[in-house]
């Protein structure tokens, strides 16, 4: 199938982050198209959406916003339709619900979702100890963690780990390695969710060929020998069997997806706790 592109200008008054997320999930649904993003973020004055417009007029194409003011949300809407590009304001449909149910007034406040509150220095705080605690830095503050990821070598963990971090979950990751015993601290952690992280052989083997390609190192030793990988899967397998720690196979999974199971996993075990 031949592929097809078009052009999709992406205008936010704050980082441009929601509608990069809607515009490439709605995209993604549409196999054999592509298209080519065009964000600006922070465009907040006259002067800056004017510069916006002149490329939307040098490549005309769908357009999607989230501008909180009136005078500039105006000024766009009427530049897309002399160019002949639809455009859409990916929030306000959201806001007339919230209106209607919540029966009060918005008040315009760009990229208040970003704002210096509690909520955002948790996850300074979160990213601070994830970076602290990677690749097997676990100290005697192991139980402040919320979430702790085991797992072979090539499972994803450190990226995943991050990706909690910015959802505001303290993430520390330990790998599995043949021949290193499993620290008695982590075995006996109670408060973290523990999750160990699966992938087929054959994939955990690519990735780690690929590895060894771009550090151009040897590629026969058992790190990268399938029956070899399959053992060290096994035994995490086990491990995790045996302490009852919840697993999740990343063969075919995005970061985003194996993430979203384990914050599933994670409001689980916080009630636990609630409950106790």
């Amino acid at each position: 199938m031949s592929r097809s592109y078009f052009h999709l200008h992406l205008v936010s008054d704050s980082t441009g982050e929601t509608l990069i997320n809607v515009g490439r999930a709605a995209a993604a649904q549409y196999e054999g198209v592509s298209a080519i993003e065009h964000v600006y973020p922070l465009v907040r004055s006259s002067a800056q959406l004017e510069r916006v417009i002149s490329e939307i007029e040098a490549a005309p194409g769908l357009v999607l916003y989230t501008l909180v003011g009136h005078d500039l949300t105006e000024r766009l809407e009427a530049a897309c339709r002399e160019t002949g590009s639809p455009c859409l304001s990916v929030l306000q449909p959201v806001h007339a619900l919230l209106q209607s149910y919540l029966g009060a007034e918005t008040t315009a406040r760009p990229g208040a979702q970003h704002m210096l509150n509690a909520e955002y220095f948790k996850r300074i705080d979160a990213m601070n100890f994830t970076l602290a605690h990677d690749d097997g830095n676990l100290p005697f503050d192991i139980d402040e963690s919320d979430v702790i990821l085991v797992g072979v070598s090539r499972t994803s963990k450190t990226p995943t780990a991050i990706y909690l971090a910015n959802r505001g979950l303290k993430t520390a990751n330990f790998p599995l390695v043949p021949g290193m015993p499993v620290p008695p601290s982590l075995e006996n952690a109670r408060k973290p969710l523990i999750v160990g992280l699966l992938a087929s052989p054959e994939r955990i083997v690519q990735i780690r060929q690929n590895r060894l390609l771009s550090l151009k190192a040897d590629d026969t030793s058992l790190y990268v020998d399938r029956d070899a990988v399959a053992d060290e899967i096994a035994a995490c397998r086990k491990l995790c069997n045996r302490h009852r720690w919840p697993t999740i196979d990343v063969t075919r999974r995005s970061i985003e997806e194996t993430a979203a199971s384990i914050l599933d996993l994670h409001r689980e075990h916080r009630l636990k706790f609630i409950v106790a």
